[in-house]
């Protein structure tokens, strides 16, 4: 029950302002199942594969997915997602817990200027639109992979600012694109252990309906509102996370052993 109410709110408050859920999910897997960051960061992952399975068969039935957008997308992205994963597996959880509050702060401050991303003047074509995308899946890839979250906070920006893609049909094709990156990015943190499976039959569904619920209430509330209350949230929980200790050494724990007994 406890996983699937974590589902449940990642999933809504990613339907709400039109973030994946993983940036929700991960401070709460921490935060209440007690559960590592690597580990978190993986199973968020799997998590997520099946919202972009169900988002963006969503977007399909409504003609907002451009498939050869997806796939240059991906086919950078499955390569990149590998070695982000391998990335986080190898740093110290202190230094992932501050690199992922890094990140929620980043998104934050995209979500707060959301409102003032336009189309490009110019939108590119031909090789430059073909760059483009193929530059964006090396980015994104790579994040998705080590911080356990779809990678839409990137895609969504550079296909509306720079390719002159509408809000919708660039979420729709980051969905689509983000099923084989999250593939990938989920089965080597799987190789590597850091996938929860047992959590996974509660998170999943939860994830699912969250996102529906969330996603319909976006229509009738004001999302101005709804976005700088989630930006707080992401803020207040990204410095937290960058404020994350650096362990002390057997010497430095020795000294303040010392210091505690005198």
């Amino acid at each position: 029950m406890i996983n699937l109410l974590i589902g449940l709110a990642a999933g809504f408050f990613g339907g709400l302002v039109g973030l994946g859920g993983g940036v929700i999910m991960i401070p709460l897997m921490v935060g209440v199942l007690k559960i590592g960051q690597h580990m978190a960061h993986g199973t968020s992952l799997v998590a997520l594969v099946f919202t972009g399975i169900s988002g963006a068969f969503t977007y399909a039935i409504n003609g907002s997915v451009d498939i050869l957008a997806s796939l240059l997308l991906a086919s950078t992205a499955i390569f990149t997602a590998r070695a982000g994963a391998r990335f986080a597996n190898a740093l110290p959880e202190w230094k992932l817990k501050r690199a992922f509050g890094g990140f929620l702060i980043l998104i934050s401050l995209l979500l707060l200027l959301k409102p003032y991303l336009y189309y490009a003047a110019d939108p590119v074509e031909g090789w430059l639109k073909l760059l483009v995308l193929l530059s964006t899946g090396i980015f994104t890839g790579f994040l998705s992979g080590m911080m356990g979250v779809g990678g839409g906070t990137i895609m969504v920006p550079s296909m509306v600012l720079l390719i002159g893609f509408t809000q919708y049909a660039a979420q729709g094709c980051s969905l689509l694109a983000m099923v084989p990156v999250g593939i990938v990015g989920a089965y080597t943190h799987w190789r590597l252990g850091n996938v929860s499976t047992s959590i996974l039959p509660g998170l999943i569904p939860g994830i699912l309906l969250g996102t529906y619920l969330g996603g319909s209430l976006a229509n009738i509330l004001s999302e101005g509102a709804l976005r700088i209350i989630f930006a707080v949230v992401l803020i207040w929980t990204g410095v937290r996370n960058l404020r994350t200790p650096k362990p002390l050494t057997d010497e430095e724990s020795i000294t303040v052993e010392k210091g505690k007994k005198e």
